[in-house]
């Protein structure tokens, strides 16, 4: 073989890698991670989009959330979150008045997304990832950054494993506009 033709048969072997690794197909690096999460979105992206709301009182804390799921992955929501203390009076129990959690209060704004991930022992799990900031600039306090394991999502119910979870570690949002009862 001459110079000529193992050079040009190294310049064909240069541009083939080339071609192949630069090809406007994207690269997953985990293409199965990629495909559930596409299937995932598929699934309940829809029912996802739109506003709903919790709320729960238990003996010392009572909680109201308001969230507000864009089509466009953006996310609204309003807060609401009161505590109040036992104490001893006069030999007698009873509760303090409800007060405001400190910095757990007010609107926020951020994203929101469907994925599908592996934890870290490798099983995959549905994550409903929120990252918000509050409205309120002086609050220092991250309204939402939050990956919780995300349940399911219908016409009426939204659970993932929220700020609030009952027993069974869930947290189930009502669809529709509401205001805290509190």
């Amino acid at each position: 073989m001459n110079k000529k033709t193992i050079i040009t048969a190294l310049l064909a072997l240069v541009a083939m890698a080339f071609a192949s690794c630069c090809s406007d197909e994207p690269q997953w690096a985990d293409p199965e991670a990629h495909e559930k999460t596409e299937q995932l979105r598929a699934q309940y992206t829809s029912y996802i989009v739109g506003t709903w709301h919790y709320e729960k009182t238990i003996e010392k804390q009572r909680a109201f959330e308001r969230l507000t799921f864009n089509a466009d992955g953006t996310l609204s929501g309003l807060r609401k979150w009161q505590s109040r203390q036992v104490v001893t009076v006069d030999g007698e129990e009873q509760y303090t008045d409800w007060e405001d959690v400190p910095d757990m209060n007010g609107t926020f704004k951020g994203t929101w997304k469907l994925v599908w991930e592996r934890n870290m022992s490798g099983v995959g799990e549905n994550r409903l990832t929120i990252l918000a900031d509050w409205d309120d600039e002086t609050n220092p306090v991250i309204a939402y950054s939050h990956n919780p394991l995300f349940g399911y999502a219908d016409e009426t119910t939204l659970q993932f494993a929220g700020h609030w979870q009952d027993s069974d570690g869930w947290t189930i949002y009502e669809r529709g506009e509401a205001e805290p009862s509190f």
